[in-house]
């Protein structure tokens, strides 16, 4: 069968800036995971598009998107809220950090070089510096940098993916709880990482990136039920 009408090769350039849509998102998933956004606080896209200073429709769209992560919700009579803090959820979800972190981990041992390894220890060692100051956004930041040396070595786009789903519920529920978990085992967990990775065993490496992230699970499944909301400093 011959086919006709084949659609011509556009002339599209780069668009070097992000869209409304994804600045606004990105600054909406940033305080919701930072709890700079609490939990059941409610959110009213007009007041949201002023703020930003556009209009309701990239406001509308990123609300969208939060809400198929599981990050707001939506309910009839136009309520729409921050979620709660689901611990079942993000107990689902470092399950599937957990695995996804350790494929990223074993795929990306080969492309791992001397450069690779300096990051890994620099990024450990604010993490220990950050945890003496109980600093939660440097420590959980300096945790994700660590972590990301293995996720861009692994240069699967697939697990960059998945894992932008799931983190956010790990970091939030994190964030909340920051004060009551023992955090000392996570630098000796990377180190033992780095010390199988070096060593070229990818399923040793694997399997220490996964218990580093269940044993964070634990810690946070077993440090209390409380957690702030919006219903603690009044509704807004």
């Amino acid at each position: 069968m011959q086919y006709i009408g084949f659609m011509k090769k556009l002339s599209i350039q780069k668009i070097s800036r992000p869209t409304l849509r994804d600045q606004v998102y990105d600054t909406l998933k940033q305080g919701i995971v930072t709890l700079e956004l609490l939990p059941e606080q409610k959110l009213n896209d007009n007041e949201l598009a002023a703020q930003f200073g556009v209009s309701r429709t990239p406001v509308r769209e990123a609300l969208k998107r939060l809400e198929d992560e599981g990050l707001i919700e939506s309910f009839p009579g136009a309520v729409t809220r921050v979620a709660p803090l689901y611990e079942e959820a993000a107990a689902h979800a470092f399950t599937v950090a957990a695995v996804l972190h350790g494929l990223a981990a074993r795929l990306s041992i080969p492309y791992l070089q001397t450069p690779h390894y300096d990051m890994l220890k620099q990024f450990n060692q604010e993490l220990i510096t950050a945890l003496q100051q109980q600093d939660a956004s440097a420590a959980i930041q300096a945790d994700d940098q660590f972590h990301d040396v293995f996720i861009q070595q692994a240069n699967n786009p697939e697990i960059i993916a998945a894992l932008s789903r799931v983190m956010p519920k790990i970091r939030r529920l994190e964030y909340a709880k920051f004060s009551s978990i023992d955090h000392t085992h996570s630098p000796e967990d990377h180190r033992l990482i780095i010390e199988a990775s070096e060593a070229g065993d990818l399923l040793l490496t694997a399997t220490r990136m996964e218990q580093n992230w269940m044993s964070l699970g634990s810690w946070l499944a077993s440090s209390g039920n409380h957690s702030p909301s919006s219903t603690d400093q009044g509704s807004s």
